[in-house]
């Protein structure tokens, strides 16, 4: 094995130390913590990822890469049919957010105090936002979006309609079952979204 991938390998095995951890304590865990749960020195984390602010965002870019969430979001955004191509992208980002939902419930909850935390958080949604915009910007050029919505404003309420506590709203504190949510948020997003056929 070469030294370039022994690398890779430790500082995907602390990624997944740190995810599974986190599910478990919470977001605030420490570097020393992680360092144990990892098998390695705390010194060895730094050495990986610069600082706990770097470890933060190499969690959650690992998360999507794991997860392959870019990849599945795309594959939904190629349904010929509008309709076809939204409900898919909302099964897809639900599926998503039900892996991610013990950390992304925790760093959204540290955002006001935890700047690394913020970061991190506000990195994977600028992005999430941007691939919206290739989907709305494709409805609209179909002529398959209301006529007032720009694509801009057409993503930024899908992107705001994705918000993890939403889903957290619905299936925990309503007691919506899983299926019901996703049906109720296909629909809406639907109705609201795309002209008449």
């Amino acid at each position: 094995m070469s030294n370039n991938h022994r690398l890779q390998r430790t500082r995907a095995d602390i990624l997944d130390a740190a995810w599974n951890l986190i599910c478990v304590e919470g977001a605030e865990v420490s570097i020393a913590q992680i360092a144990a749960a990892s098998g390695i020195s705390r010194q060895s984390v730094y050495d990986h990822f610069g600082s706990r602010g770097g470890l933060i965002m190499a969690l959650v870019h690992r998360a999507d890469e794991r997860l392959e969430i870019r990849e599945r979001l795309f594959a939904a955004f190629k349904e010929a049919d509008p309709r076809r191509r939204l409900t898919k992208t909302v099964e897809t980002w639900i599926e998503f957010v039900k892996e991610i939902y013990p950390v992304a419930t925790d760093l959204i909850r540290l955002r006001a105090t935890d700047q690394d935390a913020a970061n991190a958080w506000e990195d994977r949604m600028a992005e999430l936002r941007q691939w919206l915009l290739v989907l709305t910007k494709r409805l609209k050029a179909e002529g398959a979006l209301q006529a007032h919505w720009s694509s801009k404003t057409a993503a930024e309420f899908l992107w705001a309609s994705f918000s993890v506590q939403m889903w957290g709203l619905l299936t925990g504190d309503c007691g919506w079952s899983d299926k019901q949510a996703q049906r109720v948020m296909q629909r809406t997003i639907c109705q609201t979204l795309l002209a008449a056929a």
